[in-house]
């Protein structure tokens, strides 16, 4: 069956620096777009970075652009994003997803399927 699991979460300073994998098990994922949204207590799930199948085109929500980077390694069927700078306000739970085209990330429509979360907080 289809599975996601996320690590690298943690706790860091403001201003600091973390980098999420996930490694996919269970389908092709060289077929699909994958990306990572977070969830914070009491907001909205949000669609934080998405990248195409090959890597060649990605997606970064306009709260994270310029600090996160996505990336793939199909051959591992791992997917990461690096995150620098953060900020307070990038606490949350971060979940690996497949994402069909990446229109779950910029529509903010339902994922296909996802990991169990890793909780990242940003605080000093």
């Amino acid at each position: 069956q289809v599975q996601l699991v996320e690590s690298g979460g943690g706790l860091v300073q403001p201003g600091g620096s973390l980098r999420l994998s996930c490694v996919a098990s269970g389908f092709t994922m060289d077929y699909w777009a994958m990306g990572w949204f977070r969830q914070a207590p009491g907001k909205e799930r949000e669609g934080v970075s998405c990248i195409g199948t090959t890597g060649g085109s990605t997606y970064y929500a306009d709260s994270v652009k310029g600090r996160f980077t996505i990336s793939r390694d199909n051959a591992k069927n791992m997917v990461y994003l690096q995150m620098n700078s953060l900020k307070p306000e990038d606490t949350a739970v971060y979940y690996c997803a497949r994402d069909w085209n990446c229109i779950a990330t910029t529509h903010n429509t339902e994922y296909d399927a996802w990991g169990q979360g890793t909780q990242v907080t940003v605080s000093s």
